[in-house]
């Protein structure tokens, strides 16, 4: 049975996300921007923490964490490769490791770029995917310390997933990326009428995330670097994928 899971809006334009398991109660949190809207969230379902999943350890996926574990103690996950910089962890996770909530696989991935050490959580009975600051929707996250090869492989890694496989990325950031897709992309119909839904939607005061993998491998130009029409608009016919991905996130980083 699917874990049912829940978007909670955090600080000005972050997302955090509860992974509820009926049978046996079990919830896990992915990333901690803020305590008080998390614990509202919890309160008004009458759900028990039982994990914590970090991502990766900057600040506003992580400095509410200690507020909500004094009221809520739980299990914290995050990845052996940036324990050092992140809170103190119960369960220190790498690449391929698993482990269960409420009787559901949770698997690891590196999707280092966005920072060295970034982790994401597939959760493949429930199609989720929790990427936060890697892939995002129409967007993927700025290289503080990765490299675009680095940015590159993970983007890949995200994208071989199911089509169906819901993206919980970690921001509202979407119609702003979708002001900078559509200057790579601005022929592709399935991105345009992406940006009339996402105008829709912030105008109604609603959310773009989580969005479906199928949309962005259709619509986010950082999955697209192999378009011809994108490697056109680029002058990079033809070129290396990566060198495509690298020039795209120089633009976007230019906007």
């Amino acid at each position: 049975m699917p874990l049912e899971i829940v978007t909670i809006p955090c600080l000005s334009d972050n997302y955090a996300f509860l992974a509820h398991d009926a049978v046996t109660g079990q919830t896990a949190l992915i990333d901690a921007p803020e305590a008080g809207s998390i614990l509202k969230a919890l309160d008004d379902r009458g759900w028990t923490l039982s994990h914590v999943l970090l991502t990766h350890h900057h600040w506003d996926h992580v400095d509410g964490l200690a507020e909500i574990l004094a009221k809520q103690p739980a299990k914290v996950i995050g990845a052996a490769a940036d324990a050092n910089r992140l809170p103190p962890l119960d369960q220190q996770v790498t690449e391929g490791d698993s482990f269960e909530i409420g009787g559901e696989p949770v698997q690891v991935l590196d999707v280092s770029g966005h920072t060295d050490g970034h982790i994401a959580f597939y959760m493949p009975q429930s199609s989720a995917v929790f990427t936060a600051d890697s892939l995002m929707a129409l967007g993927c996250g700025r290289l503080f310390e990765g490299t675009p090869a680095q940015m590159w492989d993970s983007l890949n890694k995200l994208a071989a997933l199911p089509d169906d496989t819901l993206v919980c990325s970690g921001h509202e950031y979407t119609q702003s990326n979708a002001k900078f897709a559509i200057t790579i992309d601005p022929e592709n119909q399935a991105l345009k009428d992406r940006i009339a839904d996402i105008d829709r939607a912030r105008a109604a005061g609603k959310a773009t995330v989580p969005s479906i993998l199928a949309l962005e491998k259709a619509t986010n130009p950082f999955l697209r670097a192999a378009d011809p029409a994108i490697q056109a608009k680029l002058g990079m016919v033809g070129a290396d994928l990566e060198a495509v991905f690298a020039e795209i996130r120089g633009r976007k980083d230019r906007f």
